[in-house]
């Protein structure tokens, strides 16, 4: 019960890596917030949790959103000490190729998005101390061809990430960043499915990492515990990269 007490905001909650942290949140003993942009999602995962889980429908690029849910967060609880920012979209294209809007999108959500969040609720920390955790991602560090502009928005949330771990250290705020590789969600198995030859597809992903697989949400999940809660109170400002070790591979 390492989360004992502690109430927490989970964005994008609904399925993959945001629905894996929030149900080992609820075991370490938490009280979360769904926070999910998909009504239906949202209240199968809070039902699927239980009276610890708490279901709230958020556009993370809607400030009135934003603001509803500190609100609410606000009133019901009465406080916040850890604040997961993991809704994003996948947007990949061509540099050439990418619109004005594509741009606005990836960077309104991925980038913006976990910005408003963190302005929304960061008061509701600064008197108690609190953690915030961004799920970011390898292409944060790493650029590869036909992602664009996705590694810019994540390239940015690692600075922004920084920045305010530094801006608040003296607050007892730590912001901290996990940057998982390939996950087997259910996008990367919709990915494999679009091939001739699903399995093969997925071998060869596996094949890419040292392990000989890719990582689970749970996985990730343990890590956003970690830094979530009260065994990691020196660690700040930091990336967490979680890839079997892909990204220091030699590649000939």
């Amino acid at each position: 019960m390492r989360l004992k007490g502690k109430t927490c905001i989970v964005t994008g909650a609904g399925r993959g890596i945001g629905r894996a942290i929030a149900e080992a949140f609820v075991r370490e003993g938490a009280y979360v917030v769904i926070a999910e942009k998909d009504p239906q999602t949202a209240k199968a995962t809070q039902q699927s949790l239980g009276s610890q889980a708490g279901a709230f429908v958020l556009d993370v690029c809607d400030q009135e959103s934003v603001d509803s849910l500190a609100d609410y967060v606000r009133q019901t609880y009465e406080q916040l000490d850890v604040l997961v920012n993991n809704a994003g979209i996948n947007v990949f294209h061509e540099p050439l190729d990418t619109s004005d809007a594509e741009w606005a999108r990836c960077m309104s959500v991925d980038l913006e998005g976990v910005w408003r969040m963190c302005r929304a609720h960061l008061p509701l920390m600064l008197d108690r101390g609190g953690s915030i955790v961004n799920i970011a991602s390898s292409h944060s560090f790493t650029i590869i061809p036909g992602t664009f502009p996705y590694p810019v928005a994540k390239h940015g949330l690692l600075g922004l990430t920084r920045a305010l771990g530094i801006e608040y250290a003296r607050k007892k705020v730590r912001v901290n960043a996990i940057s998982p590789g390939y996950v087997e969600t259910q996008l990367a198995v919709e990915y494999w499915e679009g091939f001739d030859d699903p399995a093969a597809a997925r071998r060869k992903t596996y094949d890419m990492h040292p392990p000989g697989r890719i990582c689970s949400p749970e996985e990730v999940a343990a890590t956003a515990v970690f830094l979530a809660g009260d065994e990691a109170p020196f660690i700040n400002a930091q990336n967490i990269v979680i890839d079997g070790g892909r990204s220091v591979l030699y590649h000939e």
